[in-house]
Formats: structure tokens, sequence, C-alpha cells
């Protein structure tokens, strides 16, 4: 049985499967994929949007498809791109309707359907528990309506991707195991079931949801179950509503490249709020930067078995300052200047300096005897992997004055520095550490994929009591400080701005999301700590903003639905006040501050 390896890069296998001109899984490369915007049912905007995506690097595009027209038009959209010499597979992507799924299947070579809502529940509206036998009842019903879809993807040579949203698990799962990643588990593995006994193999799997941490976890506990069962079915990566921006990219990276570092995942889609083709250089960048990983020199290391894969906690320190314990991580700046938010400390001179003016001394491995005779409240002390030896081990045990600066020039530093974390795990050692990573990048965006897939998967495993980032390029200062603070969090260790679930518009959207999406930040942007979701439609709006404090999503063309939290407390609100509302919706429950 495959595990990931914690300390050496190694790919899940998989089983490959045909995806029209596209072998998806085995020992193909990571698939890089995105999704329309356009209407499905406008030919001519989709054929030329799809053909964008390609010329950008896209693998595989999917369309949103509502319903039997949309299922037809995509098969227009197919015929159309052939006539021109593309051969890129299509998917048709259904929510609430396994009619079009049928129809579907038999024009492009994959659907994606979402067990949450393929076949609608029995007791929609009652909050009661479900019976066993109520349970079996509705079980039975998704079978018997599932496998005709099998049977047609069979004939046609139809791949499927069961695709699981935490915002839209069913009444009976969520009655049964509660809005948490158990429940993504068991309804995916339900389908999964009913295709193994009726000998289906073109499966591909996606867990997604918009929190980082839930979403890396979700699927290493699928992989966990699929690798016990023995079932090797690809993997799809992808995080929901991850924004747009310098958000969006430090998101999607923080989620999906935790996983790529596991070795997991077949294909990826970067999900932002922009136009589709400028996801596929993100996530062209972030699988290659990842899987040049493979070429590593082996890093040996003992696993810890304190360390849960499956769910959050944090590593146990002790606080030097405001450093470790119950402290949120802090973030160190390599240089003074103007910052939209301000960092714990500074880098000066060879030494640390805190807000307060304090200086604080910084050592090398080969100082110890210095800075043993050194009276400073905080010595901070420059360490590597390989100078974690038994030695050094007792030092930072016995020593409650020490914050180590974790750094790393391995080819695989993610495995270096875990497996430094591992080892003082084993040793029992509290030591505070905080993740230093040096770059040499002059495109911002080359550093927030890279620092955040480094350092944001460290963050999730429950490492690191705060981030230091260096870069030797012509980024600013400024911006180094964003992209830390930025990582942070996404990884949800620390919560410095207004963060923007928003998802990456689809033919479903009911109005211009990029336009909106700014004029709500613009208005909402000094609300620090809250979550605003920012939703096309209802597919999986108020099921995603279960994480989100305030919801505006989609009701129909023109019309806005405002949300607290799952609630719903105004309905079809014109879109030329639906932001004002939004506001007023804000300030009357006291979360509103200039």
């Amino acid at each position: 049985m495959w595990k990931p390896d914690q300390f050496n890069y190694s790919r899940r296998p998989t089983d490959a499967i045909q995806i029209g001109t596209v072998l998806l899984g085995g020992e193909n490369a990571v698939r890089v994929q995105s999704m329309a915007n356009t209407d499905t049912n406008d030919i001519p905007a989709s054929v030329a949007q799809c053909i964008r995506i390609v010329e950008a690097g896209g693998e595989i595009v999917r369309f949103t498809t509502q319903g039997i027209r949309e299922a037809e038009s995509i098969g227009l959209i197919h015929a159309a791109l052939r006539e021109q010499h593309y051969t890129v597979p299509l998917v048709a992507d259904i929510h609430f309707n396994a009619n079009a799924a049928d129809v579907a299947a038999q024009q492009v070579e994959k659907v994606r359907i979402n067990p949450g809502n393929y076949v609608g529940s029995i007791k929609v509206g009652d909050p009661t528990d479900y019976t066993d036998e109520e349970f079996e009842t509705e079980y039975q019903k998704v079978r018997s309506r599932f496998i005709p879809f099998l049977n047609i993807c069979k004939e046609h040579g139809t791949t499927i991707r069961l695709g699981i949203n935490h915002g839209s698990l069913s009444e009976r799962m969520m009655n049964r195991y509660g809005d948490t990643s158990l429940g993504m588990v068991e309804s995916c593995m339900e389908f999964l079931n009913i295709c193994r006994e009726e000998n289906f193999n073109r499966v591909v799997i996606s867990m997604k949801t918009s929190n980082t941490v839930m979403m890396v976890q979700t699927v290493r506990l699928l992989v966990d179950r699929l690798e016990k069962a023995d079932l090797h079915f690809p993997i799809h990566l992808g995080v929901t509503e991850a924004g747009d921006g310098e958000d969006g990219r430090i998101k999607s990276s923080v989620g999906i490249g935790a996983l790529l570092a596991d070795g997991i995942g077949d294909t990826i889609r970067v999900s932002l709020c922009e136009e589709p083709e400028a996801e596929i250089p993100v996530g062209k960048l972030l699988v290659s930067y990842v899987s040049d990983r493979k070429n590593q020199e082996t890093i040996v290391g003992t696993e810890s078995p304190l360390l849960s894969r499956f769910e959050y906690s944090r590593r146990k320190t002790h606080a030097v300052a405001n450093i470790g314990g119950d402290n949120v991580p802090v973030v160190i700046a390599s240089s003074d200047g103007a910052y939209a938010v301000i960092p714990d400390y500074i880098l000066s001179d060879g030494k640390v300096l805190g807000l307060n003016g304090e200086t604080y001394p910084r050592y090398n491995a080969g100082d110890i005897k210095a800075l043993q005779q050194d009276t400073a409240k905080i010595k901070f002390l420059n360490l590597k992997y390989p100078d974690l030896d038994a030695e050094m081990l007792n030092l930072l045990a016995e020593r409650s004055d020490i914050v180590v600066l974790l750094h790393t020039q391995h080819s695989n530093g993610v495995g270096e520095q875990r497996t430094f974390f591992h080892a003082l795990l084993n040793a029992g050692c509290m030591v505070p550490v905080i993740l230093c990573r040096d770059y040499a990048e002059n495109e911002l965006e080359y550093l927030q994929i890279k620092a955040a897939a480094d350092l944001g998967v460290l963050f999730i495993d429950g490492f690191g009591d705060g981030i230091f980032l260096q870069n030797q390029g012509t980024i600013s200062a400024e911006a180094i400080n964003s992209v830390a603070f930025g990582i942070l969090q996404a990884s949800r260790v620390r919560v410095t701005k207004t963060e923007f679930i928003a998802c990456p518009s689809c033919g479903r959207t009911m109005f211009n999301l990029q336009t909106v999406v700014a004029r709500v930040k613009a208005r909402t942007s000094q609300l620090t700590g809250l979550k605003i979701a920012i939703m096309g439609c209802v597919v999986n709006g108020p099921g995603e903003m279960a994480d989100s404090d305030y919801g505006y999503v989609g009701a129909g063309r023109g019309k806005v639905s405002l949300y607290k939290k799952k609630e719903c407390l105004e309905r079809n609100i014109p879109e030329d006040e639906a932001v004002d509302k939004l506001i007023d919706l804000i300030k009357i429950n006291g979360d509103w501050h200039e």
C-alpha cells in the first residue's frame, strides 16, 4: 500500500485513464486544466474562449452544463473545435440534473457529476436523523439512477469525475456525518463502490473546499481510504473560490502545492476569479516547481508518530517573548520600510530588531559558545537540518531563550524542513522555529506561487512559529511582506486582512464576477478578519459560505441574495443596490468599522 513519504518526493501510483487524446494518471505528467465562463449555449464565444485556454497551455477544458440544451450545446462546441483541428478533451459540469449528465456523456470525453446533488434527497428540509432504513432507501435511489448513466459512459468511452464539494454535500450525508472531511469521503466512496460493482474504472476524483486545511486533510483521508481498498483512481486537485490576484494565487498554491508535495494529484485546476486562460500559467508553474523535487538528493529521517496527516494540530512549543507558545506565527521582514501590514521583526545588519527598538543577536551553528554567554532576551539561531546533531538537540531542549531560524538549500526544501520538525518531535524538543526561505525572483507571481507551495504545507502540518522570506531580485520589500502575511492567512494560522471567498465564474454566473469582486473589495477591505463570500450562483454558494461571515450570491439575472453565514436574509435584491445592502447588513450585525 502506497503512503506519502514525509521527507522524499514520490508520486502516488495511479491508474492511467484515457480522456480523448489525453492520458491522465499513471506515469503521465500532471495535467493542467481550466473551466470556461461563457454561456455554453453561445457556441462561437465558447469555442473562442476554449481556444484561448488551449493556446495558454490548458490540456482539458470544462463547461457548465445546466440542462439538456447545454448538454447538446457542448456537443456543438466539441464539433466546432474538431473542425478547427483542436483535439482538447471537453468536460461537462453537471449539478442537479442527472438527465443532462446522460446526454452530455454522449457528446464529450468526460462528465463531472456532484454526488451531493446528483439525486435529490427524500427528506428535504427535515432536520431529523435518517434511520438506517431511510439511509439505505436513499442509497438505492442513487444507485438505480447512477447505473444507467454508467452504462451510457461505458458505451461511449466517457470518463466521469466524481467532484465532491464541501459546500454541497447531500442532506443525508450532512445528517449522518456532518459538514466534515469524513462526510465528503463517505459521499465519494458510496459512488465509487457502485462503480466498482459495475466494473466501471474510468473515474477521476476531486475533493474541493475553500478551506485549504480541510481540503488537504480531506484528500489525504480519501487517498488513505483508496489505498486500503486497493483503488488507484487519479485525483483532481483544486481549491474552490480561491479569489483573484495575489490572494487567489497564494491560496491555490498553498492547498494544491501541499498535496503535490505529498505526491498526490494527477490533474489540477487553479480557480481564479479572472479570465480562465489566466489560470493556466499559474498551474503550469506550480506543477513544474513541485515536480522538480523528483530529482532530489535523498533525505534520511524518522517520521514522528505524534503527527496526524488527517487533522490539524499545531506543534507545541514554549514561548520566547511573542514567538511560539499560543502566539500567532510572526513575520520577519528583511529590511525596514513602509508596510501596509507591519511585520513583527526586522532584519538589520545581521541582527533582528523588535518593533519597540529592541535589538536581538543572530547566531550561526558554529557560534554556540558565544550564544551561551549572551544575556539577550531572545537569541536567534540560524540552522539547517544537517546542523541538528545530538549536541544541538540537547542545547535547544535545555534553553528557553532560543528561536531557530530554519533555513534550507536542499532541492526539496519542504522535505528537509519537515525532517527537522519530525526530529524535534521525536526528541520532545519544544523550541520555537521560524521558517526561512530564500528566492531569486523578479516576477512577483513566481514568488507568490513558489513561497506558498514551499511554506503553506508546513503550516498546514502544524509546523512553524513564524515566516521569514528573502528574495534576491527586483521585488519590493512591501510586496515580499505581503506574500508572507498572505501565506499565513491562506494557511489559516494568522488573519490580518479581510478574506474574500470568490468563485472563479462559469456559465452559471449571474453577474460580472470580476467587477463585483472589485467593487466589494473596495468597500470592505478594511474589515480585518471578516470572511466575505462572493458567489456567482447557488450551486455551491450557500454551502461554501458555511465558513464565511457574509455572502453575496447571484439569485437570477440582475438579482442578488445576501447571507449571514448560511442564513439568507435578503432575497432577489437588484444588483445595483446589492453592495450597499451588503454593507448595511454588516453594520446591522455590528461587524463594520471604518
